[in-house]
């Protein structure tokens, strides 16, 4: 078992120092550990807290979870199993059994206080030093510019240098490890929605439902202790316009066109507790403005991203967490092996892998669709999905469950 702290650095070398303990960064640092790598994972933030997420889980992230000896303990923090999930198109509703096979017979969508704890104790156990309160304030390069390290400072003020074979970006979509490597982006988006969401319980629904009108999303995931996070989502240049001075209203309302038999059940419904905010909201939604996704270089020489520092798509098709873990196993594995084609090669699967699935969501978030068209969006989204699904299977499992 590694050392967990909100104090000091445990070492001055490893073998790999990760930036950032949310999903992307804890599953780098899990498998890493478990390989038997010197491992330091370091965050500015605080051990178990949650953050925007729209929580839902793919089958590909399932899966993996699953391999990891991890899934159980999802389901023993009483996360609602997702057996189906229904597409609503104005009046007209799609449900989609999720199929029981790989291994699992559900699909889920923890809480990230939930998920990127499980992670990150995952990783503790495996022998990785994990420390709270951390920031990057540099990086250390070698005489002809390659990182040979990085330059931490503690909770307490106090510097470290810590030096290592790999420094892992796993900050987040705006990374100081990619502004500090210079990491560029190859490939942006062009549209962005925004989001606004809240949990809620007492809500009867069944499995995952994704509301669709011309100029409205919305979607209802079950999550954990009978909650339900529902989510309406704009085209991000309308967000501020709609939600900036009465959010709660505006949810309200737009929930209504897309989705009116949830809205009705909400207006009647106890709210839950809160996710982000100060206690004195006045309300308890919380909004994404939005970002067009991109591609940023994935590797170069002493350093790596992963997860939305690396490549980040919009929330709408709620697919990021299953990238993150998707993409830290293909970097485990690159970094396992040690070589600079290696590490060319992990871009070259992420980019591959989520190249459909970017395009796809990027054409959904620009809500430029009717009915008629984002039904074929779907599709290509789901193509995209079960092809991602069947490269996962055909990689060998990276590390030896504990």
């Amino acid at each position: 078992m590694g050392k967990m702290t909100t104090s000091t650095i445990p070492q001055s070398r490893y073998d790999v120092v990760v930036i950032g303990a949310r999903v992307a960064g804890a599953a780098t640092a899990m498998l890493l550990a478990r390989a038997g790598h010197r491992v330091l994972m370091v965050d500015r933030g605080r051990y178990g807290t949650d953050t925007l997420s729209t929580h839902a889980l793919m089958r590909g992230a399932v899966i993996q979870l699953h391999r990891w000896n991890l899934l159980p303990a999802v389901i023993e923090s009483d996360t609602t199993p997702v057996r189906q999930a229904t597409f609503f198109y104005g009046d007209e509703s799609l449900p989609v059994p999720i199929a029981p096979r790989d291994g699992i017979d559900a699909l889920y969508a923890p809480r990230r206080y939930v998920l990127d704890r499980l992670l990150v104790d995952a990783a503790d156990a495996a022998g990785a030093d994990i420390v709270y309160g951390v920031r990057v304030k540099g990086l250390l390069r070698s005489d002809a510019g390659s990182v040979i390290g990085v330059e931490l400072e503690d909770a307490s003020g106090h510097v470290h240098h810590v030096a290592s074979s790999v420094v892992v970006g796993a900050d987040g979509m705006r990374s100081t490890v990619a502004q500090m490597v210079g990491a560029e982006t190859y490939r942006a988006g062009q549209h962005a929605s925004g989001t606004m969401y809240g949990h809620w319980s007492g809500l009867d629904v069944e499995g995952y439902g994704w509301y669709f009108l011309p100029g409205i999303s919305a979607a209802a995931i079950p999550t954990n202790a009978g909650q339900v996070c529902v989510s309406v989502s704009v085209p991000g240049h309308e967000f501020t316009r709609l939600f900036a001075h009465q959010p709660e209203s505006s949810f309200r309302d737009l929930l209504s066109q897309v989705a009116p038999g949830l809205a009705e059940q909400i207006a009647r419904a106890d709210r839950g507790p809160r996710v982000r905010g100060s206690e004195g909201s006045s309300h308890r939604l919380h909004g994404f403005p939005g970002q067009p996704g991109f591609f940023r270089r994935a590797h170069g020489a002493g350093w790596a991203l992963v997860g939305d520092a690396g490549y980040f798509k919009d929330p709408l098709t709620a697919h990021g967490i299953t990238d993150a873990l998707r993409d830290a196993e293909l970097l485990a594995t690159a970094i396992d092996e040690g070589s600079d084609r290696a590490l060319a090669d992990y871009q070259e699967q992420r980019d591959a892998a989520s190249l459909d699935v970017f395009e796809a969501t990027d054409a959904i978030a620009s809500f430029n669709w009717d009915l008629g068209s984002v039904r074929p969006l779907h599709e290509a989204l789901a193509k995209a999905m079960s092809r991602e699904v069947k490269q996962l299977l055909g990689q060998r499992a990276h590390c030896p469950l504990p």
